[in-house]
């Protein structure tokens, strides 16, 4: 799994990202670990006066980079040391292109209504009134409630992915530490001391993340957000800087991986890449947004770039041996333990910000049906009821890698790559389209569905074959 990373400065940087309207229009954040002002903003607070253009990029990288970042070095093996680093490439193209179609439209419509704001929702709702099809336009709200939908499917998966990363880490720094050392250096065999079962560790961390998820002011949440951006920018400095020393002679790793394993490089790498939720707001809070545009292309370059970076250079580093997160691949030793230990902290302060967005869709819709008496203690048992539901979800299904895979291919491939390209067709076809740019979006999309079936049939295939095996990807045995 993965991380996050922005500058220190980034971190002062306080932004209300969201539509103050209704609750619906503040959740359109992917992994957003990195903006500081969390998934959502209060609701309520004036609008700022407008954000300056490296305020914009920084906010961007930020809320790219998010918790897929750390399996790309698995994603890379599946694909090969070659074809890796290429479909990365491709993937970050493709993903930019999507974002810049969903800008476009949604000035288009902002144009056509005369709206200052559009989110995600309401743009695709909008696109299908505008579509030639009689039927899309009657069914036009259908837009929005598929966009929630996919919303609400992955944020909760980013919930299960990060119950899986803490157990996995925390079991890990527990089994090393009676031989933990101060010294990073020294090349020696490890054996890990067992403890209990992996499971266990989850259900461990279920009473934190409930007291977590209770908290429904969002201006304590962007603390939590404040201390995961720390702790995350930290640990991925020293990841960085450990595993481009001593990389080994590349020439045995294959250029491309089997065929059949490539569906789980597809399912992580969108999974890192799904942050689109996120551009609407950004360019909607830009003092110019004529910018934007410009600003979104080089934002994706940083980030295309950083993610070929560390998953190609956490292959060559590590080989066959890479494990589902890179953090599992870091040596025995305090400072190494210490980035676990980080994330740990970090992983555990973005669960909070990560479960309001499902939230926010979930509870306003189920309290409207009951008394005023009855809203509090719906609320509550809600967010206990989804918290649970995250946490079984991650004990039965406790591999990493596949759980990554799974929620990519499911979630983040509509998001990011099937309903743009759609969506642009019903935005302009009354208006002549080039038949190339017709056929341009139906590849996408049929590219974006291809890999949600492939993807999502590999990962549940893989699931089922695991069975009994080791639930983690990580060994029991490494170098100090």
């Amino acid at each position: 799994m993965s991380v996050t990373k922005s500058t220190e400065g980034a971190v002062a940087v306080k932004l209300d990202l969201m539509s103050p309207p209704e609750s619906a229009k503040k959740l359109e954040n992917k992994d957003s670990t990195f903006l500081d002002e969390s998934p959502s903003e209060s609701p309520g607070l004036k609008k700022t006066k407008g954000i300056t253009v490296i305020q914009a990029l920084i906010h961007l990288v930020k809320g790219n980079m998010g918790t897929g970042i750390l399996g790309l070095s698995l994603a890379v093996k599946n694909a090969g040391i070659l074809m890796g680093p290429l479909s990365l490439l491709v993937m970050g193209l493709i993903a930019c292109h999507c974002m810049h179609i969903l800008v476009r439209c949604a000035q288009r419509f902002c144009k056509r209504l005369n709206k200052p704001f559009m989110d995600y929702g309401d743009t695709v709702m909008h696109g299908l009134e505008a579509s030639p099809s009689a039927w899309l336009q009657n069914h036009a709200h259908w837009g929005r409630h598929i966009v929630s939908f996919f919303l609400i499917v992955t944020q909760l998966g980013f919930c299960c992915v990060y119950i899986v990363f803490l157990a996995d880490n925390l079991k890990q720094v527990v089994e090393a530490v009676n031989s933990t050392t101060n010294n990073c250096y020294s090349n020696e065999t490890v054996i890990l001391t067992p403890t209990m079962d992996s499971r266990l560790y989850m259900l461990s961390f279920l009473p934190f993340l409930v007291l977590l998820v209770l908290i429904r002011n969002l201006r304590i949440l962007t603390i939590f957000s404040m201390l995961a951006n720390i702790s995350m920018l930290v640990s991925l400095v020293i990841i960085a800087q450990y595993i481009t020393q001593e990389i080994p002679d590349p020439s045995r790793l294959p250029l491309v991986a089997s065929w059949k394993t490539y569906p789980l490089f597809f399912g992580t790498a969108i999974f890192s890449f799904e942050s689109i939720g996120v551009v609407l707001p950004l360019e909607n809070k830009m003092k110019n947004a004529r910018h934007f545009p410009a600003i979104l292309s080089l934002g994706m370059s940083i980030v295309t770039s950083l993610y070929i970076s560390i998953g190609t250079l956490g292959y060559l580093r590590f080989g066959d041996d890479i494990k589902a997160s890179i953090s599992l691949n870091l040596p025995n030793c305090w400072l190494y333990q210490s980035v676990k230990l980080l994330y740990i902290a970090g992983i555990l302060c973005t669960y909070a910000l990560q479960f309001y967005v499902p939230a926010e869709i979930i509870i306003p819709f189920a309290i409207s049906r009951v008394s005023t008496r009855w809203a509090l203690p719906l609320d509550l048992s809600i967010r206990l009821a989804m918290v649970c539901l995250t946490c079984l979800l991650a004990v039965l299904i406790p591999r990493l890698d596949l759980v990554i895979s799974l929620v990519g291919s499911v979630s983040s491939s509509a998001l990011a790559l099937i309903i743009p390209p759609l969506l642009e067709v019903s935005t302009f076809y009354s208006e002549g389209m080039s038949p190339l740019i017709i056929f341009k979006d139906a590849l996408i999309s049929i590219l974006g569905f291809v890999g949600f079936v492939v993807g999502t049939y590999q990962a549940l295939d893989e699931l089922l074959k695991s069975g009994d095996s080791p639930l983690f990807s990580n060994s029991t045995t490494f170098l100090r």
